[in-house]
């Protein structure tokens, strides 16, 4: 078993940052990528933004592309997710997701992911 636990969200305006964390314990070892999707309110789920454990390789959706980052610190076991130039229809709850399972190509869907934090809201203010 692996436990995710998120933070970092909050409050922001229109144009302001935030970071989120993601912190992993248990069975560790055994994931091979994490990433983050987020779900505002009347609206599925979404792929945001995931990044292989060992290779290094990411992918991001095309409504984040240039203004987040995800990155990972291998010795922590921690995933971060650098949010710049925030706007409103970023808006929502943020989940972090853990797979351990190779499959090609890149990690936006959500059945590649076996285990979920409980998420964190983010919320930015116009």
């Amino acid at each position: 078993q692996v436990q995710l636990v998120e933070s970092g969200g909050g409050l922001v305006q229109d144009g302001g940052s935030l970071r989120l964390s993601c912190a992993a314990s248990g069975r560790t070892f055994t994931l091979y990528a994490m990433g983050w999707f987020r779900q505002a309110p009347g609206k599925e789920r979404e792929f945001v933004a995931a990044k292989h454990w060992s290779t290094g390789s990411t992918y991001y959706s095309d409504s984040v592309r240039g203004r987040f980052a995800i990155s990972m610190d291998n010795a922590e076991n921690t995933m971060y997710l650098q949010m710049n130039s925030l706007k409103p229809e970023d808006t929502a709850v943020y989940y972090c997701a853990a797979g351990t399972k190779y499959y090609t190509g890149s990690y936006s869907r959500q059945y590649k992911y076996d285990y979920w934090g409980q998420g964190t809201q983010v919320t930015v203010s116009s």
